[in-house]
């Protein structure tokens, strides 16, 4: 068995919740994209990253269905376990730093995947929200994939204090994905627990700093760049 660690990404201030990632360390024992898909859909993670150069921070991201050019949980769990200053991602460069207990990056939102940004009146709207079906409001991907819906709410609007919630989008062709990550349905659940892409797209949107509470407790930070970029950090966990 290739070993893995696992870490939770985007964890709430007592370190609980966040949502799971798998990375492989040594990429080279994975070197095959058909093979990496493979073991990325045995872990069932909704992303696993398999790192193929760890002093340059060069990095593979898969969910169990498909790879991803760029994924934010990936990126800030796997620069917190690298400790680099950088992340080279099929879509770009990422920079990346810690800041006490919060690892950060800097991405740009068109390199995240499709996703339907929708805003509701209050926090205790979203938290009532019954799971839509699956690609309701979702835009469709160059996949032909559904992209997720990810409803949103002022807590504290003057704060930059948001509550929200992320559906993943419809399944692949097959209908068989456990994946949390882009634009797939987990097994088992039809909600994720936290959603860095999806805060970056959010971020662009308003154009100001967000400090996001996800799911059951997970909390997400960003904050606009110059030139277009967005930082995106939160609190990073060792599982095993």
């Amino acid at each position: 068995m290739t070993d893995y660690d696992v870490l939770r990404v985007f964890c709430g201030p007592r370190g609980g919740y966040g949502d799971e990632l798998g990375v492989v360390r040594n990429g080279a024992l994975v070197p095959e994209p058909d093979d990496r898909q493979a073991f990325a859909a045995e872990l069932g993670f909704g992303e696993t990253v398999f790192v193929d150069d760890p002093e340059r921070g060069v990095v593979d991201v898969y969910t169990p269905t498909l790879r991803l050019p760029f994924a934010g949980r990936a990126c800030v769990g796997t620069a917190w376990l690298l400790d680099v200053p950088e992340l080279v991602t099929p879509a770009g460069a990422v920079g990346a730093r810690a800041d006490g207990e919060f690892s950060w990056i800097e991405a740009r939102p068109e390199w995240a995947p499709p996703c339907t940004l929708r805003q509701y009146g209050s926090a205790a709207e979203v938290e009532e929200l019954a799971v839509p079906p699956a690609g309701v409001g979702a835009p469709p991907a160059p996949s032909g994939r559904r992209g997720r819906l990810y409803a949103w709410a002022w807590e504290d609007e003057a704060a930059g204090r948001v509550r929200a919630r992320s559906f993943p989008g419809r399944a692949d062709e097959r209908g068989d994905s456990r994946s949390g990550g882009a634009d797939a349905r987990i097994g088992g659940t039809d909600e994720d627990e936290a959603t860095g892409a999806a805060a970056l797209l959010l971020t662009e949107r308003l154009g100001r700093a967000l400090n996001i509470v996800q799911g059951g407790g997970s909390q997400i930070l960003t904050a606009p760049q110059p030139e277009g970029w967005v930082e995106i950090g939160g609190r990073v966990v060792l599982e095993r």
